[in-house]
C-alpha cells in the first residue's frame, strides 16, 4: 500500500476593500484607539461590503491559493471550508465555492469549529490525503463576522473582522522520513462544558434568528493561554521536537495579549511569531491561513522550515498543527 503525506503547495488570502479603524469605531461606540490597542493590539479591521458573502471571500482566497500553487481548480478533489458565518443554513458554503470555481468533480463541505476551524479543516484534509482518498485538497477559512456582531457592545465589536484564507494540499509519496515536507501532525480538542463562554445567542433550532456574538472575555483569555500552551507541547512531543526547532509560530490572531501570553509560556521569542492581528483583527477560521499566506508571500516562511499553528475558539475547541513548509 502506497503511503502519502500532505504538502502545502500554495497559499492565498482575501480581505474586503473596506477598512474600519479604531478611531472610526470610537465615533459610534464608547471606546478609543488607545483602549483597543492596549487590550488587543488591533488597530483596524476589514469589513465585507453589503453584497459580499462568505462564499465570495472564500472563492477569492481560493483563487489566490490556486494561482500560488500553479494548479487549476479542475485538479482539486475536495474542498473543506471552515466557517462560522455560512451564506445559508444549507447547502454548504463550500458547495457554492465549488460551483464558482467551475469544479464538477469531487466533494465540498463545511466544518464548524469557530476560531479553531482551520486547524480542524486541515486535519480532515490531511487524513483524506493520507488514506489515498484525495490527491489535491483546497482548505479554506472564510468569515463575515461583521454580520453577527452587536455593534453597540464595545467588548466584542472591536475584536473582529472579515476575511478569508486558503491553502492547497497535494498528496506526495512518503518514505516516513522526518525531513520530508508536509503536514507532520494535527491535534484537535474540545470541551463542551465551556460552551457558554463564547457563543452566538441565536440559532435555527433555538430562536430561528441569527443572533449576536457573546463572550466572557476574561474566562476565554484564561483558558486560551493554558490550553494553547498544552496543545503546543502535545504537538511538539508527538514529533520529537522542541520549541527551538520551530521556525515560525503562526497563531490564531485573536488578541495580541493571548498570543504574547502563550509565547511567554512557551519561551518563544517575538521575532519567530507571525502577527496580523493589528491589521486584520480576529477573522476567526480565516486568521491562520491569512497569516500563512502573508508570511509565505513576504518571504519569511521558507521551504523546509517548521511552522507551528495553534488556535482556540468557541465550544471550547482548540488545536495545533505542525507543518514542514
Amino acid at each position: 500500500m502506497r503511503l502519502y503525506r500532505s504538502v502545502i503547495i500554495g497559499s492565498g488570502g482575501y480581505l474586503p476593500e473596506k477598512v474600519v479603524t479604531n478611531e472610526e469605531l470610537a465615533s459610534s461606540v464608547n471606546t478609543s484607539d488607545e483602549w483597543i490597542v492596549a487590550r488587543t493590539g488591533i488597530r483596524r479591521r476589514h469589513i465585507a461590503a453589503e453584497n459580499e458573502t462568505t462564499s465570495d471571500l472564500g472563492r477569492l482566497a481560493a483563487l489566490d491559493a490556486l494561482s500560488d500553487a500553479g494548479v487549476e481548480a479542475s485538479s482539486i478533489d475536495l474542498i473543506v471550508l471552515a466557517t462560522t458565518t455560512p451564506d445559508s443554513t444549507f447547502p454548504a458554503t463550500a458547495a457554492r465555492v465549488q460551483a464558482q470555481l467551475g469544479m464538477t468533480k469531487g466533494a465540498a463541505f463545511d466544518i464548524q469549529a469557530v476560531c479553531s476551524g482551520f486547524i480542524y479543516a486541515l486535519g480532515i484534509a490531511d487524513n483524506f490525503i493520507k488514506l489515498g482518498q484525495a490527491g489535491k485538497v483546497l482548505v479554506i477559512g472564510a468569515e463575515t463576522y461583521s454580520r453577527i456582531l452587536d455593534w453597540t457592545d464595545r467588548s466584542t465589536c472591536v475584536l473582529f473582522g472579515d476575511g478569508a484564507g486558503a491553502v492547497v494540499l497535494s498528496a506526495e509519496p512518503t518514505n516516513g522520513e522526518s525531513s520530508e515536507r508536509g503536514v507532520l501532525s494535527t491535534h484537535l480538542h474540545s470541551d463542551g462544558r465551556f460552551y457558554d463562554l463564547l457563543y452566538v445567542d441565536g440559532g435555527v433550532s433555538s430562536t430561528q434568528t441569527t443572533g449576536h456574538l457573546r463572550m466572557k472575555g476574561p474566562e476565554v483569555f484564561r483558558h486560551a493561554v493554558t490550553k494553547l500552551a498544552e496543545v503546543v507541547w502535545e504537538a511538539l512531543k508527538a514529533n520529537d521536537l522542541t520549541i527551538d526547532d520551530i521556525d515560525w509560530l503562526v497563531p490564531h490572531q485573536a488578541n495580541k495579549r493571548i498570543i504574547d501570553g502563550t509565547a511567554k509560556k512557551l519561551d518563544l521569542p517575538a521575532d519567530r511569531i507571525i502577527l496580523t492581528v493589528e491589521d486584520h483583527a480576529n477573522t476567526s477560521a480565516a486568521s491562520i491561513p491569512l497569516a500563512l499566506a502573508q508570511g509565505s508571500k513576504d518571504g519569511r516562511i521558507k521551504p523546509g522550515q517548521i511552522v507551528l499553528c495553534e488556535a482556540i475558539g468557541g465550544g471550547l475547541s482548540w488545536g495545533a498543527a505542525i507543518i514542514r513548509w
